[in-house]
Order: C-alpha cells, then structure tokens, then sequence
C-alpha cells in the first residue's frame, strides 16, 4: 500500500461505525461499505477487527469482501476508470478501447497505475446498452465511445 491507510484515526472510525450498528440485524453490509469508505479497501487487518468486534467467523467477512464487487482488499484509485464488457458493449469495441486507457494511464486490468491515480477495471453489464460501449469514471458515465475519444476523456482527470 502506498500511503499508511491503517491509522489508529481509522481504526478510531472503524469502531464508530461498529458501535452504530452493534446488535442491528444485518450489521455487516453497512460496516463493510463504511469500512470501504473510510480505508479505501477492506484489507486483512480491517477484516480481523470486524471479525473480532461483531464475533464473526473472520472466514464470513473474507467471504463477503471478496464475493461483492463493490469492496476490494487493495487501495483503488483516486479515479475508477470501468469499461463495460456486457454483450452490446463488447460486439461494438469495448476492448480496444481498455487497450487504450491501458496505454495512456499504465493501469493495468484489475488494477492500479503506480502512481496511484487509475485503477482500471472491466465490468460486467452496466445497464446502458443503448450507448454501448461505455465506461464511467467514479460517477461520470461516457458512451458511443470510439478509441480516439479515451485520451480526451483520460485527460479530464
């Protein structure tokens, strides 16, 4: 991990959020996503110390980190570039448009520029198949791309 994200502020936080939800029936999904939000990841360590608050199999939390595509053991980051490889995006050229975000961020599939500003990821089917293909940036979602848009849209952020 580049930057220490285990603080003891974290941690702090952490235990904040697990009081709040202590005893409440499905406490561990709204622990997780503050978890995410407060680490940037769910890594091992943050796992154990939910484990050992709440009294769940560390077996369990593992299970449901790595099972929800929104959680994630390793930093993102600061901008989530995500390619749409659903059916109508892939047949109208998704891949060579990750290829170019590739190229120009060094982000590789599943991962994250060195520098720690991309992470790149292929996605699943995002439900805007009208403007296959697509890719979203955090919250910013950009379709009918061609290859020559990416460095424009790249250059954004």
């Amino acid at each position: 991990m580049a930057k220490n994200i285990l603080t003891e502020e974290n941690f702090q936080k952490l235990e904040k959020t697990i009081e709040a939800n202590r005893g409440k029936k499905g406490a561990l999904m709204p622990i997780l996503h503050d978890a995410q939000k407060i680490f940037g990841c769910i890594p091992l360590e943050v796992q154990k110390k939910v484990s050992e608050e709440l009294r769940v199999p560390l077996s369990e939390i593992y299970g449901v980190v790595t099972f929800y595509s929104q959680f994630t053991l390793e930093p993102r980051g600061e901008f989530v570039i995500g390619v749409c490889l659903g059916t109508a995006c892939y047949v109208k050229n998704a891949q060579p448009i990750i290829d170019k975000i590739h190229e120009l961020t060094a982000a590789p599939v599943g991962g994250t520029s060195a520098d720690g500003k991309f992470s790149l990821e292929a996605t699943r089917c995002i439900g805007a198949c009208g403007l296959a293909p697509v890719l979203t940036v955090n919250e910013d979602v950009y379709g009918r791309l061609v290859v020559a848009d990416v460095p424009g849209i790249v250059a954004k952020y």
